[in-house]
């Protein structure tokens, strides 16, 4: 029995588990998802609890006192009144007894005797105001009779009835005597200081993200291959993030420049030594062994190039405002040169700021690799909210799709249906990938819908 009873508390404690969990999705989907936006929520949020808590103890604490002394007030003028009336005989009038009440702020009236008017029907808001619970329970202290009260009404004055028996009094008053009229000035100063200290803290909020915004923005063009001009700002902790970005940019940017000063050295050495073979090469007689030779020289540059266009990554190039859809007619024009048949299909601007020489070689790179093994090649361009894609696609063998991510792998080489640089160094879609990726985008590859290969290019706007 009690493992059974453990059994059901486990199960009751994660039900309760489970929908706290739902509950907290449900709330962080609802709320705001920017730094900016939820540091406003957490310094204004606050404060107007805080303000709706005040005016909460004011209206129900001070207001309902004073509300309650003030109707006090009323209900022994008007029991005053009633005892004056209540000593006259049945039918008399004395006009002092009406001088008296003029001195209370009252107009007293005798009505011949009958029955009480019924209650007055009452709203939400007309039981919240503390006037209709105060003065009836202050004049039932003061008066013994059975009395009507009416509060209801808009015009400012409220209406009191005394039922003497043989007759009926009617009194009636201001209603500013017996409540504090003067709640809105609370209101409105609580609302005005309300203003001033939310737009204070939107000042000061947007003054302290600002920086956080620029160092996100100058870390995302750093990462597209952008020229960057940071300088640190704000409070003293974004300030350290900002030195540590600014020290690690320098960082990246003197490996890069060594890596390239060596390539330079090993590319101005090599070149040296192939153009060596090459004179060699002119100065002998033309035969059939010379051939072999001049091409495997040839070939050796065409690798050497490849090798350091790919540790280079034209990383020296500056991004700048470019038409893809230019950079796409000129790879038609050289495709077509060769005997290749493109089409190319354009939606929306192309324009963007890019390093136009780099993206030119990464797509080049997959028109060269469709062309080797295509008859035709379609190239579609689409420019979207926040990205610009380009599809290469062929109706070639293809590439199986367990061997997609491979091919993108530094001197991978298929061995069987497609190579990807036939003849070549087996980079030309590692170059691709890496100039796509330094600008901030990728390429993927999948089934053509022309039956080959499609290469995909994600650039952002």
């Amino acid at each position: 029995m009690s493992a059974i009873g453990a059994n059901s508390a486990f199960n009751a404690l994660s039900g309760l588990r489970r929908a706290w969990r739902g509950a907290a999705r449900g709330i962080a989907d609802v709320l705001p998802k920017g730094l900016y936006a939820r540091s406003l929520l957490i310094v204004i949020l606050p404060m107007l609890l805080l303000q709706a808590a005040v005016a909460y103890i004011f209206m129900q604490r001070h207001w309902d006192f004073v509300t309650h002394r003030l109707s006090a007030a009323v209900a022994r003028d008007l029991g005053a009144m009633v005892d004056l009336y209540g000593a006259l005989p049945a039918g008399v009038d004395d006009p002092r007894l009406h001088a008296v009440a003029a001195r209370f702020r009252m107009d007293v009236e005798s009505l011949p005797p009958g029955p009480l008017p019924p209650k007055m029907p009452t709203t939400f808001f007309n039981d919240l105001d503390p006037l209709t619970r105060a003065l009836p329970e202050e004049i039932a202290a003061q008066v013994k009779f059975p009395f009507w009260v009416d509060t209801v009404g808009r015009s400012g004055l409220m209406e009191i009835r005394v039922d003497l028996g043989g007759r009926t009094l009617r009194f009636v008053t201001r209603r500013t005597l017996a409540y504090e009229p003067n709640v809105h000035i609370f209101i409105l100063w609580m609302l005005v200081a309300s203003i001033v200290l939310v737009t204070i803290a939107i000042l000061f909020l947007r003054n302290q993200i600002r920086p956080i915004l620029r160092l996100a923005e100058a870390a995302e063009d750093f990462g597209k291959g952008r020229d960057v001009e940071f300088y640190p700002r704000g409070a003293r902790e974004v300030r350290q993030a900002g030195y540590a970005f600014v020290e690690m940019k320098r960082r990246i940017e003197r490996a890069t420049e060594q890596r390239t000063a060596m390539l330079n050295g090993v590319s101005h050495d090599l070149r040296t030594i192939l153009t060596r073979f090459k004179l060699s090469l002119a100065m002998i007689d033309e035969s059939a062994e010379i051939e072999p030779l001049q091409q495997d020289v040839d070939e050796m540059r065409r690798m050497l190039e490849a090798y350091l266009a790919f540790a280079r990554g034209d990383a020296g190039e500056a991004t700048q405002p470019t038409d893809l859809r230019a950079i796409l007619e000129s790879l038609r024009t050289e495709a077509e040169r060769h005997g290749a048949r493109v089409d190319i299909e354009v939606k929306g601007d192309l324009t963007v700021k890019v390093r136009p020489l780099a993206i030119k070689r990464c797509i080049g790179n997959l028109v060269a690799n469709a062309q080797r093994h295509a008859k035709s090649i379609v190239i579609r361009a689409t420019r979207e909210q926040r990205f610009v894609t380009i599809c290469v696609d062929d109706d070639g063998p293809g590439i199986a799709p367990e061997h997609r991510e491979d091919v993108f792998r530094p001197f991978h080489r298929l061995d069987e249906a497609r190579n990807q640089d036939e003849g070549g160094t087996g980079l030309g879609l590692a170059i691709a990938r890496d100039v796509a990726r330094s600008h901030g985008g990728d390429i993927t590859l999948a089934t053509s819908p022309v039956g080959g290969l499609r290469a995909s290019v994600r650039l952002p706007t």
